[in-house]
């Protein structure tokens, strides 16, 4: 059985929890602590879910907003089953659906 792991993205919750509802909130506290992002990058941060990240920034959020990594990227592992391939039993199964076999009858 595989696992897959999902994760989720809270920056804005947490973000409005605080009283920060622009990301022009959040630039001062980043640069304070040595972050400097474009308006656009702290955009697509605060919009979307990032699939990689420098760990300084992800410090500076966290410390930013009070918070753990769990608060702001909770992680779910689901278990996926594995797929059947049939090549356990390939004997064919009697009890499966067939259809009649046709006849054709000509006329005389």
């Amino acid at each position: 059985m595989q696992r897959r792991i999902d994760h989720g993205w809270r920056l804005r919750e947490l973000m409005a929890a605080r009283g920060m509802n622009t990301i022009s909130d959040l630039i001062p506290h980043l640069s304070d602590r040595g972050i400097h992002l474009s308006d656009s990058q702290i955009y697509r941060l605060v919009g979307g879910t990032p699939e990689r990240m420098n760990l300084n920034l992800l410090g500076a959020i966290l410390d930013t907003l009070d918070c753990s990594f769990e608060d702001l990227c909770p992680v779910t592992v689901n278990a996926v089953p594995d797929r059947a391939t049939g090549t356990l039993d390939a004997s064919p199964k009697t009890d499966a659906f067939r259809p009649a076999r046709a006849r054709i009858h000509r006329p005389e």
